[in-house]
C-alpha cells in the first residue's frame, strides 16, 4: 500500500468515526490530511456531498497546496479554501471540521468559550469564535486563521468547529474535547442563579506546562 493510500484509509476511518459519535449529520462536516511537503506535498481530502460509508479506495482524492486536484475525479469538499489556508499557514498535517451540537449551540452565544476546564491549555487557551461568513469562502478562511493564531482549535459562528493536529487521531481528538467543553460549559451556565467558576490565565499557563511532559514521551 502506497503512503498515499495508507493515508486515504486513515482519512475515510476518520470521517466514518465523526458521523457515529455525532459531530457530523449526513454529509456535513469535513477532513483533510497531508502527505509530503513542499512542491510535492498532497491534500487529501473528503469529497463534496458523498456520504462517508461510500468512500472506498478507489475514491483517493488529492489535491495540491494550490487547489488543483492531483488524484482523483471526484469534487473536493466545498470547504477546501478553509483547509487549504491551514495546510498553508500552520504546521497541521490533519484538519478536522465538524457541526458539532453543543460547540455550535456555544458558537451563537459568545465570542470565546470561557476557560471552564484546565483542558483549554491543551487547545493553546480559551477557544475564540471566528466571526460568521458563507461556507466555503476566503472570507470565512480568513477569520478562521484570526481565530486560530495560537491556537490549534476554534468554533466558527453558527457553523462548527474546525481543529488541527500534527497526526488525524490528534486533530480528531481536540476535536471531541472542544465539544466536550462546550458541553461542559452549558451545562454549567444552564443552572439558575449561579455562574461558572472560570480559570485564570496563570492557572492555563501552569498547565501549559504539565502538559508538555504529559504520557510516556519523558
Amino acid at each position: 500500500m502506497s503512503e498515499l493510500e495508507q493515508a486515504w484509509d486513515e482519512l475515510v476511518v476518520t470521517a466514518r468515526r465523526t458521523v457515529t459519535d455525532g459531530l457530523v449529520v449526513g454529509t456535513s462536516g469535513n477532513v483533510s490530511v497531508r502527505v509530503g511537503d513542499g512542491d510535492a506535498a498532497r491534500i487529501l481530502v473528503t469529497p463534496s456531498g458523498v456520504p462517508y460509508d461510500r468512500l472506498g479506495p478507489r475514491d483517493l482524492l488529492a489535491v495540491d497546496l494550490d487547489g488543483r486536484t492531483r488524484t482523483g475525479t471526484l469534487a473536493p469538499t466545498s470547504e477546501l479554501p478553509l483547509h487549504l489556508a491551514l495546510h498553508r499557514t500552520t504546521g497541521a498535517r490533519a484538519v478536522v471540521h465538524t457541526h458539532a451540537v453543543h460547540a455550535t449551540a456555544v458558537s451563537t452565544l459568545v465570542p470565546e468559550l470561557p476557560p471552564v476546564h484546565y483542558m483549554t491549555a491543551a487547545l493553546g487557551g480559551p477557544v475564540r469564535v471566528a466571526p460568521y461568513a458563507t461556507y466555503g469562502t476566503p472570507e470565512l478562511a480568513e477569520n478562521m486563521l484570526s481565530a486560530m493564531a495560537g491556537r490549534t482549535a476554534c468554533l466558527l459562528q453558527n457553523h462548527g468547529t474546525v481543529t488541527y493536529g500534527d497526526t488525524l487521531t490528534a486533530a480528531y481528538d481536540r476535536t471531541a474535547q472542544l465539544e466536550w467543553m462546550c458541553r461542559l460549559w452549558l451545562t454549567a451556565r444552564s443552572v439558575p442563579g449561579l455562574s461558572p467558576s472560570l480559570l485564570t490565565g496563570a492557572q492555563l499557563d501552569e498547565v501549559a506546562e504539565r502538559l508538555a511532559g504529559y504520557g510516556q514521551g519523558r
